[in-house]
């Protein structure tokens, strides 16, 4: 399997993302894959996720089930 290429991915941040050195993550939509990585660590790993994962992990945060 080749490795998604990355490197013109647009990311975005959260708007609620205030820039005082948080728990942020950017995210980017390429080639219908999402992909997610640490925005203090452009360069180091990045996850990647159908959109229906997605989809299914968005709704779960908003339901709470990831809660801490």
């Amino acid at each position: 399997m080749s490795e998604l290429d990355l490197s013109r991915a647009e990311w975005r941040k959260s708007r609620r993302s205030n820039g005082t050195g948080g728990a942020c993550v950017e995210v980017a939509a390429v080639s219908r894959v999402i992909a997610v990585r640490d925005s203090k660590n452009p360069d180091g790993p990045k996850l990647t996720f159908t959109p229906e994962s997605w989809d299914a992990f968005l709704n779960g945060v908003k339901r709470g089930e990831h809660d801490l």
